[in-house]
């Protein structure tokens, strides 16, 4: 059985992962452990834990139901074998009986199957209500405040006098235009020009040869999806109001690669040996982040279009939470090349997603701004978003098991040029880091 884990050794060196218990939301499970689904889902500050009761109720009924359609309907193939039997026997008026009885079976089945029917329909709509359960040991706390700091690293600058936060630089540099973005479309929409547009190609082009060198298969997926797929990586329901959606169509605007790109395999059975599976894809991401005002979407601190390059795995679930690891490896060391402060954040249950089982944010530090910006979530889902899905495997002894899925930011660029502007300042000219300069050019930013 595959268990969540912990964050330990948090100081420096590995990430080692501890046994937890398994959270696959499953009507099986949840009746088994009903507590402890709540005990969880408390955690994760689920506040409507009748849900589960619901769920065990409706479970009952469907089971109920089931088994009374599968007896009638035995009786129906009873009878009918026996018809077949009298007629062969020439016993015509026995055989016409029980035809008749056969019928009103068959007509009792109707109602039966509809009820059946109904509350199968009513048990999906209270299992869709359900978030993934956090892993045993994630705080729970309910605030961003309640995060536990794993580790720190790199050196926050010192900088130079008169230093300005990254949109008076932007406007300075003439590298992004708010307001022709917002008379195009709107606010939150950012037209970038001239260098601030070629900053942007860099980082794109070296984050994905950054991931691809790590043995990551590279796709562009669409940037609508269906319904399907925002369901099956757990945005529908419970983000519906945070996406752009074409009603026309029925489709929504992605607001991250990872529900296009993890839904390549919904639906498929893959082979044990061709995993894990990664993936990695850049697509601009588009969030509506209704409600979002003051000094917090100042510039690019928050936007509803944006650049962002994703990573994905599919994975044993034996292997899982050896893959998160890397992949929090993996991360730390891009935001290490690029030479910017950041931390390591173990998110408590009231911060964590809809259909996460644990995460870890980074921020990075923003020194004009004196603040922690986030610019990636790592997440195990464990099996949350795969039986949505119906990703599975066949493993050593022929049985079907689900597989896992994880993703992460790697990374989100807004923040990201908003740190490297700051932090990178130098009177008329901005210092980029040496990993961007054989896609950028070598040498500054300058007036």
């Amino acid at each position: 059985m595959q268990v969540p884990g912990c964050f330990q050794g948090e100081s420096s060196g590995s990430v080692i992962f501890a046994a937890n218990f398994n959270t696959m939301l499953q009507v099986a499970y949840i009746r088994q452990h009903p507590d402890l689904v709540k005990k969880r889902l408390a955690v994760k500050q689920f506040k409507d834990l009748s849900v589960v009761d619901e769920v065990i109720r409706l479970d009952e009924e469907r089971k109920r139901l089931q088994l009374e359609f599968d007896t009638t309907q035995s009786k129906v193939n009873t009878a009918s074998r026996e018809i077949g039997l009298l007629m062969g026997k020439g016993q015509q008026e026995e055989a016409a009986t029980r035809k008749l009885e056969v019928a009103a079976l068959k007509t009792s089945l109707q109602p039966i199957s509809e009820q059946l029917n109904i509350v199968g329909q009513q048990l999906q709509g209270e299992l869709v209500k359900l978030p993934n359960l956090p892993a045993q040991d994630v705080p729970a706390g309910k605030l961003p405040s309640d995060n536990i700091t794993v580790r720190e690293g790199g050196a926050k600058p010192v900088l130079p006098q008169g230093a300005v936060p990254h949109w008076d630089l932007i406007n300075q540099f003439g590298i992004v235009d708010f307001e022709t973005g917002a008379r195009i479309t709107g606010s939150g929409f950012p037209l970038y020009k001239g260098k601030g547009a070629k900053l942007q190609r860099s980082l794109i082009q070296y984050f994905l040869d950054y991931n691809t060198a790590a043995g990551y298969t590279e796709y562009l997926p669409p940037l609508m999806v269906n319904e399907a797929s925002a369901y099956g990586t757990g945005q529908l329901p419970d983000k519906e109001g945070q996406m752009y959606f074409m009603p026309a169509d029925n489709f929504y605007l992605i607001p991250t690669a990872e529900v296009p790109v993890t839904n390549i395999y919904r639906d498929e059975i893959v082979k044990e040996e061709e995993l894990p599976i990664k993936m990695t894809a850049y697509t601009p991401c588009f969030r509506r982040e209704a409600g979002s005002f003051g000094k917090d979407v100042r510039g690019l601190n928050r936007v509803h279009q944006f650049d962002k390059v994703e990573i994905v795995q599919i994975v044993h679930p034996d292997k899982s939470y050896a893959v998160l690891e890397e992949m929090v490896n993996h991360v730390e060391s891009l935001l290490q090349s690029l030479e910017l402060p950041y931390r390591i954040l173990k998110l408590c249950g009231g911060d964590m997603s809809f259909a996460s089982a644990l995460t870890f944010d980074f921020e990075v530090y923003s020194a004009a701004q004196e603040r922690w910006l986030e610019v990636s979530s790592v997440s195990n889902f464990e099996s949350f978003q795969t039986n949505r899905m119906k990703i599975r495997f066949k493993d050593a002894n022929g049985k079907m098991q689900l597989a896992h899925s994880l993703n992460g930011s790697s990374l989100a660029l807004p923040r990201i040029v908003a740190c490297l502007l700051e932090n990178n300042q130098a009177g008329d000219h901005i210092d980029l880091p040496a990993v961007l300069h054989p896609y950028f050019g070598a040498g500054s930013l300058t007036l």
